[in-house]
C-alpha cells in the first residue's frame, strides 16, 4: 500500500508528478502539501488523519492510528509545471514502448530487451527518439544491420518523441484512480487508456 500511486498537483491544481503513498504522507506531515477529497476540500495532516479514522478506504496503520491513503495531494507553494521534455534514455524508451518488442509485439522483462536502431547507424541512422525502438534479442539478431524492410520485418508503430505528462515516469504502472480524473485532461486519459480502481 505504501508504494501505490498518489497524484501530486501544484498549487494551481495542475498535475506535476505521481509519487508513492509513503512520500505523499511525508509531504502532508511536513506541511508541504494538503490532501484533497472528492468534494475538493483541502486537509492538513491532522485533519486528514482525524477524518480517516472512520472511512472505509485504503489506509495505512501507524502505531496509534489508521490513516486513509490520499490519492491526490496539492503542494502548498509549488506553482510551476516541469519542463515538457522527456530525457532520451534507455529507461524512457522502454517506458514509451511499454516494455514491448516493436517487431514481434511480445512484452518482456527489461532484462530480456535491448534497443534497436530502425535505420542502422551503418546506413546513416541517428540515435534519436524517432530511430530507436525497444526490441527483443531474437528480433534484433534477425534484423541485424538492415532496415525493417530489408529484413522483411514490420514495426508495430512509428517511433516518436513522447509527450511529457506527469505519468510518463510511471508509465509502466498503467493504473490510475477515480479521484484523479477531475485533474486529468481528456487527451491524457485517452492516451494512457487507464484502468480505474475503486477505493
Amino acid at each position: 500500500m505504501l508504494n501505490s500511486a498518489v497524484l501530486v498537483l501544484n498549487r494551481n491544481y495542475q498535475p506535476v508528478h505521481v509519487t508513492s503513498v509513503k512520500r505523499a504522507l511525508s509531504l502532508l506531515y511536513l506541511g508541504v502539501a494538503k490532501a484533497i477529497d472528492a468534494q475538493y476540500r483541502l486537509y492538513e495532516f491532522e485533519d486528514w488523519a482525524a477524518l480517516s479514522a472512520s472511512a472505509p478506504h485504503d489506509s495505512v496503520n501507524t502505531i496509534n492510528r489508521r490513516i486513509r491513503v490520499p490519492r491526490v495531494v496539492v503542494l502548498s507553494a509549488y506553482e510551476y509545471l516541469p519542463k515538457g521534455r522527456v530525457r532520451f534514455s534507455r529507461l524512457n524508451i522502454y517506458a514509451r514502448d511499454h516494455d514491448t518488442c516493436q517487431y514481434c509485439a511480445r512484452q518482456l522483462p527489461r532484462s530480456d530487451l535491448n534497443l534497436d536502431h530502425v535505420v542502422p547507424r551503418s546506413q546513416g541512422g541517428k540515435t534519436s527518439w524517432e530511430n530507436v525502438v525497444c526490441s527483443c534479442v531474437p528480433c534484433n539478431l534477425k534484423k541485424g544491420g538492415r532496415t525493417p524492410a530489408q529484413a522483411g520485418m514490420r514495426l508495430l508503430k512509428v517511433p516518436m518523441r513522447p509527450r511529457w505528462t506527469p505519468f510518463f515516469r510511471g508509465a509502466s504502472r498503467r493504473i490510475t484512480y477515480r479521484e484523479w480524473l477531475p485533474f486529468l485532461n481528456l487527451a491524457d486519459a485517452s492516451y494512457w487508456n487507464v484502468e480505474l480502481l475503486d477505493d
